[in-house]
């Protein structure tokens, strides 16, 4: 799992991640939501249709909405929209920069908490302990399932991957909230 510095010296879809987010200064310009990189790329199992996934900590939407907007706003693709997401509201902003898809996903809750920042510390930890999961996460990703769902396979768990993926991971590893 990569640092945002870590992500210039790593793999190309790296790289490439770390001068997209530096060119739109997204990360400085998002500070106050405290902004981290989520997902495939800083775990090094991206495919070529994966996007930037920025979480963020968000208590007030519109604020975030009027800034997003003002940064963002006139990239292709861009929108809005705000759900319920297991029962907590969410807004996500989506748009293209440089031909790849970005979502910024913000709940009212600390960064460290959203089960994005912990699927991938599980995520994380279960390639350290089986390094060879790597290349079959990305063939499965590559047939269209999702990572969590991907990671819940190769470990046998049923039901939702999400919930499963999570009580592995406090169970294993002592990672949640």
């Amino acid at each position: 799992m990569k640092t945002f510095a870590d992500l210039q010296i790593g793999t190309y879809s790296q790289q490439l991640a770390y001068r997209l987010l530096t060119e739109l200064d997204l990360m400085a310009a998002l500070k106050h939501y405290s902004p981290v990189l989520c997902g495939t790329i800083p775990l090094g199992i991206d495919i070529p249709s994966s996007d930037l996934d920025v979480i963020c900590e968000v208590r007030q939407f519109e604020r975030f909405e009027r800034t997003v907007t003002a940064l963002y706003g006139e990239l292709p693709q861009f929108r809005l929209k705000r759900k319920t997401i297991r029962g907590v509201p969410t807004v996500k902003a989506n748009f293209r920069y440089q031909g790849k898809a970005f979502e910024l996903f913000g709940q009212p809750q600390c960064v460290e908490c959203q089960y994005a920042y912990l699927h991938m510390k599980i995520e994380h930890m279960l390639l350290m302990a089986h390094p060879e999961w790597k290349e079959k996460a990305i063939e499965m990703k590559k047939q269209g399932v999702k990572t969590e769902p991907a990671f819940a396979s190769l470990l046998g768990i049923s039901g939702d991957p999400y919930e499963g993926l999570l009580a592995y991971g406090k169970k294993a590893f002592g990672i949640g909230c």
